[in-house]
C-alpha cells in the first residue's frame, strides 16, 4: 500500500476505437493495480465506444475470440478485472458531446464518472505516468 501513497501508477487516455488499443489499455491498468499502483482510464472520442455494448463496436473485434482461444485475457475479463480491482473510469464529457453519444448508452456495469480533462489531470497524482493510447 505504500506505493499508492508515495506515487506511481498510470493514467491512460483511451481515444482509439481499435480493439487492440483498448485491450492493451485495460491490460496495462489491470497490471498496475495488481502491483498496488493506481490506474485511471480516461475514455474520449472513439475510445468511448469501448464502454458501449457488449460487444463494443471496436475495429478488430474479431481478435477477442482469438485471444480467448489462445489463453490471452479477453476484453470482458480485463474490463471486469479493472472494475473489480478499483480502476478509476472517467468518460470525457467533451468526447460524448462531440460524438453525440448519450451517457445512458454506456455500460451500467462500469462505474464511470463523466468529467473533463481537468479532472483527469487532478486524478493524475504526482509520480503517476500519463499515457495516451490512440
Amino acid at each position: 500500500m505504500s506505493d499508492l501513497v508515495s506515487g506511481g501508477g498510470l493514467s491512460i487516455i483511451v481515444r482509439s476505437g481499435k480493439y487492440e488499443d483498448v485491450h492493451y489499455a485495460l491490460a496495462m491498468a489491470a497490471a498496475a493495480i495488481a502491483v498496488n499502483k493506481p490506474a485511471v482510464l480516461f475514455f474520449t472520442m472513439a475510445g468511448i465506444h469501448a464502454l458501449t455494448g457488449p460487444p463494443p463496436p471496436l475495429d478488430g473485434w474479431e481478435r477477442d475470440a482469438l485471444n480467448r482461444q489462445r489463453g490471452v485475457g479477453d476484453f470482458e475479463t480485463l474490463l471486469q478485472a479493472c472494475v473489480e480491482l478499483g480502476a478509476r473510469f472517467i468518460v470525457c464529457e467533451m468526447g460524448l458531446r462531440s460524438l453525440a453519444i448519450d451517457r445512458t448508452s454506456l455500460r451500467a456495469d462500469v462505474p464511470f464518472t463523466v468529467a473533463g480533462i481537468v479532472t483527469l489531470l487532478e486524478e493524475t497524482k504526482s509520480g503517476m505516468h500519463l499515457l495516451e493510447i490512440s
